[in-house]
């Protein structure tokens, strides 16, 4: 299966791999778990892709997939004071990709796109290759390059405090 992300990626060279995967639409909050699970990699691995503006101008965040995308840092890490996340009929018109299935490569436009720094982790990580049910795992610096991407604190820390245990 070809997809403009797949294309771009054979014109630049870069060594990737695909993943197929069938997972159901009905996990519904684990989606992205669910995808790592599939494709037998660890969920810090895999990120999802979400389009969001910052003072009106549209930006692309990757994050991972077992984390949400803190608004007001993805404004900040575009130099903006508001962020919120983009109509998926927006995401789609502007990508070119069904939502559920955009990937930050092949975009119809290209737009300012910020990775979470997490991904600085791993030697490879794994973004949707352009339609559901499929992943490309490559190198993240090639990603970076790729795109034209920014690295960045992007995910709301979690809410869940360590407990304390008294001896």
């Amino acid at each position: 299966m070809s997809t403009p992300a797949i294309l771009s990626l054979e014109k630049s060279g870069i060594d990737f791999q695909v993943h197929n995967y069938e997972v159901s639409e009905s996990v519904g909050e684990g989606y992205g778990e669910a995808v790592a699970a599939a494709i037998g990699v660890d969920p810090a691995r895999v990120f999802k892709t979400l389009l969001a503006t910052v003072d009106a101008d549209y930006v692309v965040a990757i994050v991972p997939v077992t984390k949400r995308v803190s608004m007001k840092k993805l404004a900040s890490a575009a130099g903006g004071r508001k962020a919120d996340m983009a109509a998926t009929g927006d995401a789609e018109r502007l990508t070119g990709y069904v939502s559920g299935g955009i990937s930050p490569l092949g975009q119809r436009r290209r737009l300012r796109t910020f990775l979470d720094k997490s991904a600085d982790n791993y030697k490879q990580i794994c973004v949707s290759a352009g339609k559901r049910g499929l992943q490309v795992e490559l190198p993240v610096m090639a990603l970076v390059e790729l795109v034209g991407g920014e690295m960045a604190d992007l995910v709301e820390m979690s809410s869940v405090l360590p407990t304390q245990t008294t001896p």
